[in-house]
């Protein structure tokens, strides 16, 4: 049986690389596009550095 830990947050790191990611593409263009382009490179962003860079530390 999987064992479910309800005390994860990585979902953080999703949602704010997601948010910035659009943020930063309206600051910077204001279309609608670059949101939409800005939004998936945030969360791919977010997805490396949840990974990469705070694999395996406690909280």
């Amino acid at each position: 049986m999987i064992k479910e830990d309800n005390n994860s947050f990585d979902w953080v790191y999703y949602v704010m690389g997601l948010f910035f990611g659009i943020l930063t593409a309206v600051i910077i263009s204001g279309s609608f596009g670059a949101a939409v382009l800005g939004g998936i490179i945030g969360f791919i962003f977010g997805a490396i550095f949840l990974n990469g860079i705070v694999k395996g530390r406690e909280y």
